[in-house]
């Protein structure tokens, strides 16, 4: 995993306690994913009980940052001022678990060579104490 600093602009998530994990793990260069302590169940979007298997007993776990692009496209519209077009928007498959997706903005790469399945990484976007977790070529 990397981290990077740019001047895109973004719209920063509201922080609650069980979400504070997930955005602000890169600042330690890690993804953080919520995980049941009962079942061993990944849970994102992070949320404070396991919908697997209801337990409370859940924890902010370190993760590779590794996965595989489930599905992408290609923006061409500068939906607010600033914004660097074209840019790819993707839905990213942890390789932790089946269907443990994240969406996300592909970054680092030629948007032309972007394809289902390709291999990725986590890195990180800092705005102010929050780490954007964004996905490069692996």
């Amino acid at each position: 995993m990397s981290y990077m600093d740019s001047s895109a602009p973004r719209t920063l998530p509201d922080i609650e306690e069980h979400t504070r994990a997930f955005w602000t793990g890169g600042r330690n260069n890690e993804l953080l994913i919520n995980q049941c302590q009962d079942c061993g169940n990944f849970i994102h979007p992070p949320v404070p009980m396991c919908p697997k298997c209801h337990s409370r007993r859940v924890m902010a776990t370190p993760t590779t940052g590794n996965a595989i692009v489930a599905s992408f496209t290609i923006n061409y519209t500068p939906w607010v001022p600033d914004l660097e077009v074209p840019y790819v928007f993707a839905v990213v498959e942890l390789i932790e678990q089946s269907g443990l997706y994240v969406s996300t903005q592909l970054v680092n790469t030629d948007i032309q060579l972007v394809t289902i399945g390709m291999r990725v990484r986590a890195c990180f976007e800092c705005l102010d104490d929050v780490y954007l977790p964004l996905f490069e070529p692996a």
